[in-house]
């Protein structure tokens, strides 16, 4: 064995270089002076070897370090240069890498081939359905799988809704209709109510509607006969109507508990439903001499009088009246002059508050303050002056009239002063001294009082009455 080795080691020498990475030669260990220690070769481990041997260890050495030249080099091939561990470039000679587990765990490609892409364009690996945007075809199924159900392959599925009980109905659907009191979107009501299965509670919409409108507004029971006209034949139907109406009188015994004028009101609505024809006519005439409540009774002779003055040229469509901001602006503004002039001879405060909260214009009381003031103006009496101061102080305490719109009503007054004053040769100093009353009182803030226009005018007084003027007396 030691001969074949010698033979091989004279045709393969051996250079120092080779075996860098596993001997360290004399001279690195005596830092480059060389002619000592020169029989460091024959010792390892503290055992002295003799020439055989030393050849020996050498040869394995070289294949040693063959076998790691050859491996480094198979795995560097195709890539030209490439970068160690360290940073280092490595130009054809290889270089072991410092951590063997950091390349056992590198995911990238050991070729050195691709882009840096994600594998299958990103539409492999678990848990993911496939490319964003990739549309699939669909599944045939095969009538020879063991699990094919010929009644099951023809099943149409849809979403079932449950029909609402009395209890959830009613949470249900009013809110509905106390929304459509604020937008008054007849359309919106009806998409809402044919989402839901309302079942045998369909006939329960108009009547639910009728007995929340008795405790609203005028304009809110409008909104309520608008809405009936609407939904029926589209969601409610005829008979849907006449059954509502009929729960409508038998409940009046309890309405009237709520609501006082309830056989009135309900009267009025099913007056208000014969004319728009989603009653019948004979529907009033079937219940001559069938009703034994008082109430019901009661409504359905309010119902027929309408009727019989509306044969006479009574529109019931008005009724009701028109709310707030539907009405125009000319016949509110005569409203509220009718409104001041009825509290100038009543003095009755309350009534006037609640005259002016039955218009339903609270982003039109900057008018009625403007024509209060006007109507001060005019009048040129002390009556109507402290009245007049006594009601704006009373609504806004009661915050009827809000601040803002107190504010605008008195700045109209500054603007206009100019031309009320070719009318009224009194009206600069009668409203400086009304603004300051009002300040006073309470009713207007200094920066509104300081906007109060001056005007430099003759002497409208005489001196012996200590500049005073005398108002005129009714």
């Amino acid at each position: 064995m030691a001969a074949d080795c010698e033979a091989w080691l004279n045709a393969n020498p051996v250079e120092a270089e080779d075996l860098s990475d596993s001997f360290i030669s004399a001279e690195e260990d005596n830092g480059g002076s060389g002619g000592t220690n020169k029989n460091i070769h024959n010792e390892i481990n503290g055992n002295w070897l003799s020439s055989s041997s030393n050849n020996l260890h050498e040869a394995r050495l070289k294949a040693k370090a063959k076998r790691r030249l050859r491996k480094n080099s198979s795995r560097d091939s195709g890539r030209g240069d490439s970068l160690s561990d360290n940073g280092e470039v490595a130009r054809g000679t290889p270089i072991a890498p410092t951590s063997p587990k950091s390349k056992l765990l590198d995911r990238k490609s050991r070729m050195g081939k691709g882009r840096g892409l994600p594998k299958k364009g990103g539409a492999g690996g678990k848990g993911v359905w496939g490319r964003s945007g990739e549309v699939y075809e669909l599944v045939e199924v095969d009538k020879k799988d063991p699990n094919f159900d010929e009644d099951q392959e023809n099943c149409v599925y849809e979403t079932v809704v449950p029909p609402l009980d009395e209890r959830d109905f009613e949470k249900t659907v009013t809110p509905i209709v106390q929304e459509y009191f604020e937008h008054g979107d007849t359309n919106e009501v009806a998409e809402l109510l044919a989402d839901l299965n309302l079942g045998p509670m369909r006939s329960e919409v108009p009547s639910l509607a009728v007995s929340l409108a008795l405790e609203a507004k005028a304009s809110q029971r409008e909104l309520t006969s608008r809405l009936l006209v609407d939904l029926c034949g589209s969601v409610l139907s005829h008979s849907d109507m006449e059954s509502s109406f009929d729960k409508l009188l038998r409940d009046l015994p309890d309405l009237v508990l709520d609501t006082p004028g309830a056989p009135q009101l309900v009267g009025q609505f099913i007056a208000r439903a014969v004319s728009d024809q989603i009653l019948s006519k004979s529907y009033i005439e079937g219940y001559k001499g069938k009703v034994d409540c008082e109430h019901a009774r009661a409504a359905l002779d309010r119902a027929a009088v309408l009727l019989k003055m509306s044969l006479g040229g009574l529109r019931i469509d008005t009724h009701w009246g028109t709310g707030g901001g539907q009405r125009p602006v000319i016949q509110l503004i005569k409203e509220m002059n009718l409104l001041l002039k009825e509290y100038i001879l009543s003095g009755d405060g309350k009534e006037a508050e609640r005259c002016l909260r039955d218009l339903e214009v609270p982003h039109f009381h900057h008018e009625f303050v403007y024509e209060a003031i006007v109507m001060v103006l005019e009048s040129r009496g002390e009556k109507t002056f402290k009245m007049v101061l006594q009601l704006l102080k009373s609504l806004s305490l009661s915050s009827i009239i809000t601040v803002d719109q107190m504010r605008r009503g008195y700045e109209r007054v500054y603007m206009d002063i100019d031309e009320i004053n070719i009318d009224v040769p009194l009206a600069y100093f009668i409203l400086e001294q009304f603004v300051d009353k009002s300040f006073r009182m309470g009713i207007i803030g200094v920066k509104l009082r300081d906007q109060c226009p001056h005007r430099n005018r003759k002497r409208l007084v005489s001196e012996g009455d200590g500049g005073v003027v005398k108002f005129e007396r009714y």
